[in-house]
């Protein structure tokens, strides 16, 4: 138990380091940034998946059996990503922007990001209550969706009127709700029986969620190209063979 709470702090800390990334793409030209994040979408879609139906998946199946009830956790981690995302995104004003006074849409995204980042810890935590390699694997998958994701954030809150230092900060400050998440799994280990065979098939309903609705799309706004098409299609296919091989080296 303590080696599994170790694991978890560590890997959600790491996780959470990554909101500073965006301070390292202000050197970027915007086409340029671009044109390298939406491969690294395509790439976090693939590890994503991979994650789920290599190592969360399996997982659980081999120690509970493939069962009705794990179909439905996976299906009610899908919904509540759903209903979560709508919930963050049903507010849009158009107040004025200043440096005192920062859009809505920012810090709605700010708010957006804390659960986010909840939802994350919850699932790293719960990863590495089945193992320490599903643990690591479900990490990687995660900090590979992050990237994009959280340069996007920065990205935002720049254009909702916060400064770089204060962008910098809140979306540290949001992406350490993923310690909360992974607090919350020690809890459920803790106090509730067999909590295992729910936490990993909703973790796996949360990360196909975010595959299938949030990043996959993505890939289709791209400007069509038969290139282009094909590279994200390879770097798809790499982020699944990562998750393979982090299997094979278990």
């Amino acid at each position: 138990m303590i080696s599994y709470i170790f694991y978890t702090l560590i890997s959600v800390f790491i996780v959470s380091l990554i909101s500073l990334v965006g301070v390292l793409t202000l050197s970027f030209k915007v086409h340029t940034l671009k044109r390298c994040l939406i491969y690294l979408v395509s790439f976090s879609a693939g590890a994503l998946l991979g994650d789920v139906f290599i190592h969360l998946l399996p997982e659980i199946t081999k120690k509970n059996g493939f069962e009705l009830n794990i179909s439905l956790y996976v299906l009610f981690g899908i919904l509540f990503s759903f209903v979560v995302e709508k919930i963050i995104n049903w507010r849009h004003c158009h107040h004025p922007t200043t440096k005192n006074h920062p859009h809505p849409f920012a810090v709605m995204n700010l708010v957006g990001d804390f659960f986010h980042n909840f939802l994350d810890g919850l699932v790293i935590g719960a990863s590495y209550l089945a193992s320490v390699p599903v643990g690591v694997a479900t990490t990687i998958a995660v900090i590979l969706h992050e990237i994009p994701q959280e340069i996007g954030d920065f990205g935002i809150l720049l254009h909702g009127g916060f400064s770089k230092g204060k962008a910098l900060f809140f979306n540290f400050v949001t992406a350490l709700s993923a310690v909360l998440g992974a607090v919350l799994s020690f809890i459920l280990a803790a106090s509730v029986e067999n909590s295992l065979s729910f936490l990993i098939p909703f973790a796996a309903g949360n990360f196909i969620y975010i595959a299938g609705a949030d990043l996959i799309p993505e890939l289709h706004k791209y400007e069509f190209t038969t290139k282009g098409s094909f590279l994200q299609l390879l770097t798809i296919i790499l982020g699944i063979l990562v998750m393979m091989i982090l299997l094979l080296l278990d």
